[in-house]
Protein backbone atom coordinates (compact mmCIF):
# COMPACT_ATOMS: atom_id res chain seq x y z
CA UNK A 1 0.00 0.00 0.00
CA UNK A 2 1.23 3.27 -1.01
CA UNK A 3 1.94 5.89 1.82
CA UNK A 4 -0.29 8.92 1.71
CA UNK A 5 0.85 12.09 0.59
CA UNK A 6 2.37 14.84 2.69
CA UNK A 7 1.16 18.12 1.94
CA UNK A 8 2.29 21.52 3.78
CA UNK A 9 0.56 24.88 4.73
CA UNK A 10 3.70 26.68 4.88
CA UNK A 11 5.17 27.94 1.79
CA UNK A 12 8.36 29.63 3.31
CA UNK A 13 11.89 27.43 2.35
CA UNK A 14 12.65 28.20 5.91
CA UNK A 15 9.46 27.34 7.36
CA UNK A 16 9.14 23.79 5.60
CA UNK A 17 13.11 23.33 6.46
CA UNK A 18 12.10 24.17 9.82
CA UNK A 19 9.14 21.60 9.71
CA UNK A 20 11.18 19.32 8.04
CA UNK A 21 13.68 19.35 11.12
CA UNK A 22 11.18 18.37 13.42
CA UNK A 23 9.66 15.57 12.10
CA UNK A 24 13.27 14.27 10.89
CA UNK A 25 14.55 14.52 14.72
CA UNK A 26 11.05 13.24 15.67
CA UNK A 27 11.67 10.12 13.56
CA UNK A 28 14.80 9.00 14.84
CA UNK A 29 13.85 9.42 18.60
CA UNK A 30 10.66 8.96 19.20
CA UNK A 31 7.62 5.49 18.01
CA UNK A 32 5.51 5.62 15.51
CA UNK A 33 2.75 5.82 17.32
CA UNK A 34 4.19 8.32 19.72
CA UNK A 35 2.20 10.76 21.66
CA UNK A 36 3.10 14.57 20.79
CA UNK A 37 2.07 17.72 22.77
CA UNK A 38 2.49 20.57 20.44
CA UNK A 39 3.18 23.60 22.96
CA UNK A 40 1.75 27.17 21.78
CA UNK A 41 0.60 25.56 18.93
CA UNK A 42 -0.88 28.76 17.25
CA UNK A 43 -2.95 28.45 14.03
CA UNK A 44 -1.69 24.25 14.30
CA UNK A 45 0.14 24.26 11.52
CA UNK A 46 3.38 22.14 13.17
CA UNK A 47 0.49 19.72 14.85
CA UNK A 48 -1.57 18.98 11.66
CA UNK A 49 1.56 18.04 9.55
CA UNK A 50 2.79 15.84 12.27
CA UNK A 51 -0.38 13.94 12.13
CA UNK A 52 -0.07 12.94 8.63
CA UNK A 53 2.69 10.64 9.97
CA UNK A 54 0.40 8.75 12.40
CA UNK A 55 1.33 10.20 15.31
CA UNK A 56 -0.93 11.35 18.34
CA UNK A 57 -0.75 15.36 18.39
CA UNK A 58 -2.33 17.96 21.05
CA UNK A 59 -2.04 21.12 20.17
CA UNK A 60 -2.21 23.79 23.40
CA UNK A 61 -2.49 27.56 23.11
CA UNK A 62 -4.15 30.22 25.18
CA UNK A 63 -4.75 32.31 22.83
CA UNK A 64 -9.11 31.39 21.42
CA UNK A 65 -8.33 33.20 18.44
CA UNK A 66 -5.66 30.76 17.09
CA UNK A 67 -7.07 27.60 18.77
CA UNK A 68 -10.58 28.67 17.08
CA UNK A 69 -8.18 28.78 13.57
CA UNK A 70 -7.03 25.17 14.44
CA UNK A 71 -9.95 23.96 14.79
CA UNK A 72 -11.48 24.88 11.70
CA UNK A 73 -8.55 23.33 9.87
CA UNK A 74 -7.96 20.42 10.55
CA UNK A 75 -9.31 16.89 9.45
CA UNK A 76 -7.13 14.74 11.09
CA UNK A 77 -9.11 12.45 14.07
CA UNK A 78 -5.34 11.98 15.89
CA UNK A 79 -4.93 15.55 16.16
CA UNK A 80 -6.74 17.37 18.91
CA UNK A 81 -6.38 20.87 20.04
CA UNK A 82 -7.28 23.07 23.34
CA UNK A 83 -7.36 26.19 24.89
CA UNK A 84 -4.94 25.19 28.32
CA UNK A 85 -2.32 26.55 29.63
CA UNK A 86 0.78 24.41 29.74
CA UNK A 87 0.81 24.52 33.27
CA UNK A 88 -2.75 23.34 33.69
CA UNK A 89 -2.33 20.13 31.56
CA UNK A 90 0.21 18.98 33.49
CA UNK A 91 -1.79 18.81 36.26
CA UNK A 92 -3.84 15.84 34.67
CA UNK A 93 -0.91 13.72 34.93
CA UNK A 94 -0.40 12.97 31.49
CA UNK A 95 3.36 12.40 29.93
CA UNK A 96 4.39 12.64 26.01
CA UNK A 97 7.15 11.14 23.94
CA UNK A 98 7.84 14.54 22.42
CA UNK A 99 7.36 17.86 22.92
CA UNK A 100 7.38 20.61 20.64
CA UNK A 101 7.56 23.95 21.67
CA UNK A 102 8.20 25.72 18.38
CA UNK A 103 8.62 30.09 18.27
CA UNK A 104 7.33 30.05 21.56
CA UNK A 105 10.28 31.09 23.82
CA UNK A 106 10.96 34.25 22.82
CA UNK A 107 7.63 35.57 23.85
CA UNK A 108 7.69 34.64 27.02
CA UNK A 109 8.61 37.05 29.91
CA UNK A 110 10.09 33.70 31.85
CA UNK A 111 10.72 31.06 29.57
CA UNK A 112 12.52 28.87 32.43
CA UNK A 113 8.77 28.27 33.72
CA UNK A 114 7.60 26.36 30.51
CA UNK A 115 10.63 24.70 30.84
CA UNK A 116 9.81 23.40 33.93
CA UNK A 117 6.49 22.30 33.26
CA UNK A 118 7.69 20.76 29.92
CA UNK A 119 9.75 18.74 31.60
CA UNK A 120 7.27 17.63 33.47
CA UNK A 121 5.24 16.62 30.48
CA UNK A 122 7.77 14.47 28.76
CA UNK A 123 8.43 10.99 29.38
CA UNK A 124 12.27 10.24 30.69
CA UNK A 125 13.40 9.09 27.13
CA UNK A 126 11.18 11.66 25.31
CA UNK A 127 12.36 14.13 23.02
CA UNK A 128 11.71 17.89 23.29
CA UNK A 129 12.29 20.04 19.51
CA UNK A 130 12.69 23.79 20.22
CA UNK A 131 12.81 26.55 17.72
CA UNK A 132 13.83 29.55 18.68
CA UNK A 133 15.10 33.34 16.52
CA UNK A 134 18.87 33.84 17.00
CA UNK A 135 18.95 36.90 19.00
CA UNK A 136 21.88 37.99 17.56
CA UNK A 137 20.70 36.93 13.88
CA UNK A 138 20.21 39.08 11.04
CA UNK A 139 16.43 39.34 11.48
CA UNK A 140 16.67 40.24 15.11
CA UNK A 141 19.11 42.41 14.74
CA UNK A 142 17.88 44.80 11.46
CA UNK A 143 14.06 44.07 12.22
CA UNK A 144 12.81 43.03 15.26
CA UNK A 145 14.65 44.97 18.02
CA UNK A 146 14.47 48.21 15.85
CA UNK A 147 10.35 47.63 15.45
CA UNK A 148 10.01 47.22 19.00
CA UNK A 149 11.87 50.73 20.00
CA UNK A 150 9.44 51.91 16.95
CA UNK A 151 6.85 50.92 19.21
CA UNK A 152 7.88 53.32 22.13
CA UNK A 153 6.49 56.14 19.40
CA UNK A 154 2.58 55.54 18.70
CA UNK A 155 3.06 58.14 15.86
CA UNK A 156 6.01 56.67 14.16
CA UNK A 157 4.62 53.02 14.69
CA UNK A 158 1.20 53.87 12.98
CA UNK A 159 2.88 55.67 10.07
CA UNK A 160 5.56 52.03 9.89
CA UNK A 161 2.03 50.03 10.24
CA UNK A 162 0.64 52.11 7.50
CA UNK A 163 4.31 51.65 4.79
CA UNK A 164 4.03 47.63 5.72
CA UNK A 165 0.61 47.28 5.12
CA UNK A 166 1.36 49.08 1.68
CA UNK A 167 4.16 46.54 0.80
CA UNK A 168 1.99 43.51 1.62
CA UNK A 169 3.23 42.80 5.24
CA UNK A 170 0.29 42.12 7.82
CA UNK A 171 0.31 41.91 11.26
CA UNK A 172 -0.06 38.08 11.70
CA UNK A 173 1.75 35.08 10.42
CA UNK A 174 1.33 31.60 9.16
CA UNK A 175 1.66 30.17 12.53
CA UNK A 176 -0.03 32.03 14.44
CA UNK A 177 -2.81 34.69 14.93
CA UNK A 178 -2.41 35.70 18.29
CA UNK A 179 -2.78 39.53 19.17
CA UNK A 180 0.96 40.09 20.46
CA UNK A 181 3.61 38.46 18.43
CA UNK A 182 6.56 40.75 20.33
CA UNK A 183 10.12 39.03 21.26
CA UNK A 184 10.86 39.64 24.47
CA UNK A 185 14.05 37.13 24.39
CA UNK A 186 16.87 37.13 22.33
CA UNK A 187 18.63 34.08 22.73
CA UNK A 188 22.37 32.85 21.70
CA UNK A 189 23.38 29.61 21.51
CA UNK A 190 25.10 29.81 24.99
CA UNK A 191 22.12 31.73 26.56
CA UNK A 192 20.11 28.82 24.87
CA UNK A 193 22.38 26.08 26.32
CA UNK A 194 22.36 27.41 30.37
CA UNK A 195 18.20 28.18 29.65
CA UNK A 196 18.00 24.29 29.03
CA UNK A 197 20.55 22.96 31.93
CA UNK A 198 19.14 25.51 34.29
CA UNK A 199 16.19 23.16 33.54
CA UNK A 200 17.49 20.16 33.33
CA UNK A 201 17.90 19.49 30.10
CA UNK A 202 20.54 18.72 27.73
CA UNK A 203 20.53 20.01 23.70
CA UNK A 204 22.27 17.25 22.17
CA UNK A 205 21.50 19.16 18.68
CA UNK A 206 21.78 22.57 17.15
CA UNK A 207 20.47 23.08 13.13
CA UNK A 208 20.37 26.70 11.12
CA UNK A 209 17.66 28.25 9.30
CA UNK A 210 18.10 30.64 7.53
CA UNK A 211 20.58 34.55 6.79
CA UNK A 212 19.24 37.34 5.24
CA UNK A 213 15.63 36.32 3.31
CA UNK A 214 13.69 37.98 6.00
CA UNK A 215 15.55 41.11 6.47
CA UNK A 216 14.04 43.87 5.00
CA UNK A 217 14.78 45.29 2.11
CA UNK A 218 15.87 41.77 0.61
CA UNK A 219 12.60 40.15 2.03
CA UNK A 220 10.41 42.57 -0.72
CA UNK A 221 12.03 40.03 -2.95
CA UNK A 222 12.71 36.90 -1.42
CA UNK A 223 9.21 36.55 -0.35
CA UNK A 224 7.88 36.40 -3.92
CA UNK A 225 10.90 34.28 -5.34
CA UNK A 226 11.22 30.99 -3.93
CA UNK A 227 14.38 29.74 -4.98
CA UNK A 228 16.24 32.86 -3.60
CA UNK A 229 15.01 31.84 -0.57
CA UNK A 230 16.00 27.97 -1.15
CA UNK A 231 19.47 29.95 -1.85
CA UNK A 232 19.62 31.88 1.25
CA UNK A 233 18.86 28.92 3.33
CA UNK A 234 21.74 26.94 1.60
CA UNK A 235 23.81 29.96 2.24
CA UNK A 236 22.96 29.91 5.84
CA UNK A 237 24.09 25.92 6.30
CA UNK A 238 27.79 26.95 4.96
CA UNK A 239 28.22 30.20 7.61
CA UNK A 240 29.14 30.17 11.03
CA UNK A 241 25.99 28.95 13.50
CA UNK A 242 25.89 32.92 14.75
CA UNK A 243 24.60 33.76 11.37
CA UNK A 244 21.64 32.08 11.52
CA UNK A 245 18.58 33.48 11.86
CA UNK A 246 16.94 30.67 13.77
CA UNK A 247 17.96 27.61 16.22
CA UNK A 248 16.63 24.48 15.37
CA UNK A 249 17.12 21.96 18.15
CA UNK A 250 16.62 18.62 19.92
CA UNK A 251 17.01 18.50 23.64
CA UNK A 252 16.49 15.65 26.16
CA UNK A 253 16.67 15.13 29.86
CA UNK A 254 19.17 15.17 31.85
Amino acid sequence: MMSPKITYEYERITDIKRLNFITDSLKDTIPANATILDVGCGNGVISRHLGQFGYTVLGIDVSEKTIAVARSKNTLPNVQFEVISAEALIAQGQQYDAVICSEVLEHLHQPGVLLHTIYQSLRDNGTLIVTVPNGMGPREVFVTKPMLSVRKSPGLQAFVNKVKGLLGYSGTTVQSQADNLDHVQFFTKKDLQQLAAENKFEIIRFAKTNFVEDVFPFSLLTKRVKPLQAFDCQVAEILPLACTGGFNTVWKKK
